[in-house]
C-alpha cells in the first residue's frame, strides 16, 4: 500500500509518495490541470521513486500567486525541492509542465538529472486550432462567464475534447479543475506562450546536455503530432510516439507512459 504524505510549501500544495530513500521523481502538470491528472502513472512510478507531485501556482489546491511567469514557477519548484532536501531529480512534465521542468533545469541544474515531455508542444507554429467548444470557454467575451458557470460535465467534456481514447477521470481530478479561476487560467497561457515566443524548448533543451525523453500521442489535437521530432535536434533526446492516443497519454495510455518512464529513470541512474 503507497503512503502519501501532503504539505504546503512556497505557496504550492505539495503530496510525496514511494520510498523515502529512492530517486526523487518530480511531475509537473499542464495549464488547467494539476497534481492529481498524473493519477494512475504516478501510483507505479512511486514502486520505484520518491514521487513529487505538486499543483503549480493558482491550480488545484494551490491558491493564486502575483507572477506565472514560467521562470517564477520554476523558481518555486526549486525551493520547494530545497525545502525537501530533494535532488537531483528526474522531472517530468506534462503539457506545459514541460516548460516549467525545463526552466528549472535553465535556472538550477544542479536539481535536474534527467527531463521527460509529454505532450509538450515545442514552439507556437506547432500549434493546432482548438476546438470550438474549447475557443468558446476560454475567449472573451462569453469565456468568463462560462467559465463561472462550469459544471462537472462541461469539465469533462472539455478535457476529453484533448483526448482520442476514453479517459476515467475522477471526481477528484474534475474538482482540481474546477477550482482553477479564469484569471489564473488565462495569466498561465499568456505566460506559457511567451516562454516558448522568447526561445522554442528543443532549443532551451540543446543547450543543457540533460537525457530527455519526448513522449507525444500520435493523434494529439493539441499539438501537431509530428512536431515531437524537433526534439531530436537535442542529442540526448529519444521520441516515443504512441499510436492512437491524444494530448492525455497519462489518462490515455497510462501503463505504456509509466513503463517509458521508468525504463527511461532506470537508464539515467
Amino acid at each position: 500500500m503507497i503512503e502519501y504524505e501532503t504539505a504546503h510549501l512556497h505557496g504550492m500544495h505539495v503530496v510525496q509518495a514511494g520510498p523515502r530513500l529512492a530517486p526523487p521523481l518530480l511531475l509537473l502538470h499542464g495549464s488547467g490541470a494539476a497534481g492529481g491528472l498524473w493519477g494512475p502513472v504516478a501510483r507505479a512510478l512511486a514502486r520505484r521513486h520518491r514521487v513529487v507531485q505538486v499543483d503549480l501556482p493558482g491550480c488545484g489546491q494551490s491558491p493564486p500567486a502575483p507572477s506565472y511567469e514560467v521562470p517564477a514557477q520554476a523558481g518555486k519548484v526549486a525551493a520547494m525541492l530545497d525545502d525537501l532536501g530533494l535532488g537531483p531529480v528526474a522531472a517530468v512534465g506534462h503539457s506545459s509542465g514541460g516548460y516549467v521542468a525545463t526552466a528549472l533545469a535553465e535556472q538550477r541544474p544542479d536539481l535536474v538529472r534527467s527531463i521527460a515531455l509529454i505532450s509538450t508542444g515545442p514552439s507556437l507554429d506547432a500549434l493546432l486550432p482548438q476546438p470550438l467548444f474549447l475557443r468558446a470557454l476560454l475567449a472573451p467575451p462569453f469565456g468568463p462567464l462560462l467559465w463561472s458557470r462550469r459544471s462537472d460535465a462541461m469539465i469533462r467534456k472539455g478535457l476529453n475534447a484533448t483526448a482520442v481514447r476514453p479517459v476515467d477521470l475522477t471526481d477528484e481530478m474534475v474538482a482540481e479543475v474546477k477550482a482553477i479561476s479564469y484569471r489564473a487560467f488565462r495569466t498561465i497561457l499568456r505566460r506559457n506562450t511567451e516562454y516558448i515566443a522568447e526561445r522554442c524548448v528543443p532549443e532551451r533543451l540543446a543547450a543543457l546536455g540533460v537525457p530527455l525523453l519526448v513522449i507525444f500521442g500520435a493523434a494529439d489535437p493539441r499539438w501537431e503530432p509530428t512536431s515531437a521530432h524537433r526534439y531530436e535536434a537535442v542529442a540526448t533526446a529519444r521520441t516515443e510516439m504512441l499510436d492512437g492516443v491524444g494530448h492525455l497519454p497519462l489518462l490515455e495510455a497510462p501503463e505504456a507512459v509509466s513503463e517509458l518512464l521508468l525504463d527511461f529513470t532506470a537508464e539515467d541512474r
